[in-house]
């Protein structure tokens, strides 16, 4: 069994983003220190974490108490999916569902912001993971305001749905949203995987190069990296804003993917196991038709 380094421990909660805190991502570091010094050890780390992860979410499973949503923001390349996959790779698939959300159809513009994601919220038992999510509506919509323009919301002139108050409304509903879910069993944890501007141009480069990663790239992703200063205004408020002690934020270092992983994994792991979960308690009834079950197939 992998013995997890104490500075792991320590440095979890160095990550989160305290509740009603101003936030300074030029303050958080996108790399630390590697928690193992070899590709071995990291491996062996997760593999440990994967397989707590497993036992745990078939408890969570029987227990058919609690709900677990994740969500993941992040720029461009910053390794949502490769985080997603590792992390999740020893689940059962039949208690997982990832959903990716990208520009809203016709439909969901129709709605709330809120509505589309709703609609797809884990069931009692079941991990949830959002690459991307309502979030996008209090960053994507705040660095680029004329998207609000074609979600029809009332109140007047679309001049006025670019005035602060709508995020702060946003950040709100947000809240208010979340508040519900936690009082109802859903446990929301939530990730910024926090890259540097440097390390993106690496791996935009790197997708160029690589034959079998060149249609990851477009044309607009160097587009909105024109706009990397308002992109991290956007998500200090966001994480200000909607960092809560029931719901949190956590600004993973992400320039070193590895770390990146390790520190998600183990977050997971310790949101799980700090719910009151237990397999269920058979009655006697149950118990003695089990034995009679039992019985017959052993005759």
């Amino acid at each position: 069994m992998v013995k997890y380094p104490s500075a792991m421990k320590k440095q979890l909660d160095d990550f989160r983003v305290p509740e009603g805190h101003k936030v300074d991502l030029g303050a958080w570091p996108t790399r630390i220190d590697r928690f193992f010094q070899s590709k071995e050890g990291y491996k062996d780390a997760m593999a440990a974490q994967v397989d707590e992860l497993a036992d745990l979410q078939k408890l969570l499973y029987a227990s058919n108490q609690y709900a677990l949503l994740l969500i993941f923001q992040a720029m461009d390349a910053a390794g949502k999916d490769g985080a997603i996959s590792h992390v999740m790779s020893g689940v059962n698939p039949q208690g997982c569902q990832v959903y990716s959300f990208k520009h809203p159809s016709p439909e969901e513009l129709e709605h709330d912001f809120l509505w589309r994601t709703t609609r797809v919220l884990p069931e009692r038992g079941r991990i949830g993971i959002f690459n991307r999510s309502y979030y996008e509506e209090v960053l994507i919509a705040r660095v680029h305001p004329e998207i609000l323009q074609g979600e029809h919301l009332p109140n007047g002139k679309p001049g006025k749905h670019h005035k602060h108050d709508v995020w702060e409304r946003r950040y709100q509903s947000i809240r208010d949203l979340e508040r519900h879910l936690h009082r109802n069993g859903t446990r929301i944890v939530k990730f910024f995987l926090h890259l540097s501007k440097e390390e993106q141009r690496k791996r935009f480069l790197a997708r160029i190069d690589d034959p079998d990663k060149r249609w990851k790239f477009s044309q607009a992703d160097l587009e909105e990296r024109k706009f990397w200063k308002e992109y991290m205004k956007a998500y200090e408020h966001c994480l200000a804003a909607t960092s809560t002690e029931d719901c949190p934020w956590y600004a993973v270092p992400a320039d070193d993917k590895d770390t990146a992983r390790l520190i998600v994994s183990r977050v997971v792991v310790k949101t799980l196991k700090h719910l009151k979960m237990s397999y269920p308690e058979l009655s006697d009834d149950k118990l003695k038709e089990l034995r009679a079950i039992r019985k017959q197939l052993t005759d």
